[in-house]
């Protein structure tokens, strides 16, 4: 055989074999050793399988796997090997966008010559080939209307406003491209977290691979010890155990997270247009807590409310809407108040609590409203309230004293954060199941402890309850309250 045969021969093999062209031909930079031939674990092999074979691709990763330098290595191959590829690689910052392309320059330029075609374009952003195929290095924020075949997202979990990026650059890979996402985790309030579960759950065209620092040669328990020892419990968390939850500045920890999301119940009954989920009915003798959250129902804030076992302490039911108008609600609240045995009906009293309180007690006479102790109907919840009540609910939740069936509410609970002495859900996700929660825990406290007198309508004062509440909090306001329910209600 010559050896023009044996270039040739040779060629096909990487070309049909992308780990046999790493494996034998591609150099990296090593730490301590140096440039040495980029010899693949076998984890690093089923990377790479794995994006050959399907078309959207997205990695969860331990730190220090190597997948970036998998996918620079993968990407040379394609512009190598197939022609006229743009392949776009988008990185958190413009460092890392042009650290990415320096690994690749370095991976060709240690090529043998007859396996290199000539290069027509080089610089810090991009490398081209004359196979007409190019890599194409920046940061997200740069060039959005960029159209590519190939999309590789480097930390998709820690690019700024990936969202707007993704929905821009996403339609130009959809009709025959490709798209890998490659990153570490970092909580849950960001979309590479919501496109990781979706392939999880079989909801989008992603296939979810998964990798743990086990599967590292390099990596043992006497490893993982020292590691975990010299670094936070967070950070070990997010960083190596590949966890979602609980590995931002979530309210709720990690180990409560983890617990709740395990403890989810799919086995639920619906109704109220889907809105309402009921895991256990009713129980003679029991007694029940019905907390609500309520909203405008104008396609904004979610109306929230849980039903709370006062026995056992489990979440037997929930509702989320955010169409529901006031008067709906307060229908709705009536119903399923009496059919879990006269349940207490704890709001905030706030303008848009009294109109409830309204419907309820003087419209359709509930007969279960709870009563603070200044008896005063609901709950005042200012920021010290709320603290309080929050406090309550993570303490709750923390020693298993609520079960939550939910995964509504844990999805909310692994959004809801601390950030510059606010505690509140992340921008462009929702806490309003989580601020009912927080708002049974606080008046169940109550009850269990001191066991407040049942409302009953007949032994109230002929007055109605707005009256009640105006008289004691709100006499300077009547008439602006009653155009406010007014308009509520309309």
């Amino acid at each position: 055989m010559t050896s023009k045969d044996k270039i040739l021969e040779e060629l096909k093999k990487c070309r049909e074999d992308p780990i046999y062209f790493i494996t034998r031909y591609v150099k990296i930079d090593h730490p301590v050793k140096g440039r040495i031939p980029f010899k693949l674990f076998r984890f690093q092999q089923r990377i790479v399988n794995e994006v050959h074979n399907h078309r959207f691709n997205i990695v969860r990763k331990f730190r220090q796997a190597g997948v970036t330098t998998i996918m620079a290595a993968y990407s040379l191959h394609m512009i190598i090997f197939e022609r006229h590829r743009n392949i776009l690689c988008v990185s958190i910052g413009d460092r890392e966008a042009k650290a990415f392309l320096n690994r690749v320059v370095k991976m060709y330029d240690e090529l043998p010559v007859w396996l290199k075609p000539k290069v027509t374009e080089r610089n810090k952003s991009t490398l081209e080939l004359s196979t007409g195929s190019k890599i194409k290095s920046q940061p997200a924020g740069a060039g959005r209307s960029e159209s590519a075949s190939i999309i590789v997202v480097d930390e998709a979990a820690f690019v700024k406003d990936f969202e707007e990026f993704w929905q821009a650059v996403f339609p130009t890979v959809s009709t025959g491209g490709k798209a890998f996402l490659i990153s570490t985790v970092n909580g849950t309030a960001n979309l590479y977290y919501q496109l990781y579960q979706n392939a999880i759950q079989g909801k989008n065209e992603f296939n979810a691979i998964d990798i743990r620092w086990q599967e590292h040669p390099d990596y043992t328990e006497e490893w993982a010890k020292s590691m975990k020892s010299s670094m936070p419990e967070r950070s070990w968390l997010q960083e190596y155990e590949c966890e979602f939850l609980g590995t931002g500045d979530t309210f709720v920890d990690g180990n409560t997270l983890r617990k709740l999301s395990h403890n989810i119940s799919e086995e639920f009954s619906e109704k109220f247009t889907r809105a309402y989920r009921v895991w256990k009915d009713p129980e003679p003798y029991h007694q029940y807590a019905l907390s609500v959250d309520p909203a405008y129902g104008r396609g904004r804030d979610n109306t929230a409310f849980h039903i709370i076992d006062l026995y056992s302490g489990e979440q037997v039911a929930e509702f989320c809407s955010n169409t529901i108008s006031v008067k709906k609600l307060a229908k709705v609240i009536y119903e399923e108040g009496n059919r879990y045995n006269l349940a207490y009906v704890i709001i905030e009293r706030n303008a848009l609590g009294i109109v409830l309180f309204e419907e309820l007690f003087h419209e359709l006479a509930y007969e279960n409203i709870y009563m603070d102790d200044k008896g005063q109907f609901g709950i005042q919840t200012t920021k010290i309230e709320k603290e309080k009540a929050l406090a309550h609910m993570e303490d709750s939740l923390r020693r298993s004293l609520i079960k939550v069936n939910s995964n509504r509410l844990v999805d909310e609970l692994g959004t809801f954060v601390v950030k510059e002495n606010k505690i509140e859900a992340e921008k462009g996700y929702n806490d309003d199941l989580v601020m009912s929660l927080a708002l049974g825990c606080y008046a169940i406290k109550d009850i269990l402890e001191n066991s407040p007198v049942t409302l009953d309508k007949k032994e109230a004062e002929q007055e109605s309850l707005a009256e009640k509440i105006f008289r004691s909090e709100y006499q300077d306001k009547t008439d602006r309250m009653k155009e406010y329910r007014k308009w509520v209600l309309s």
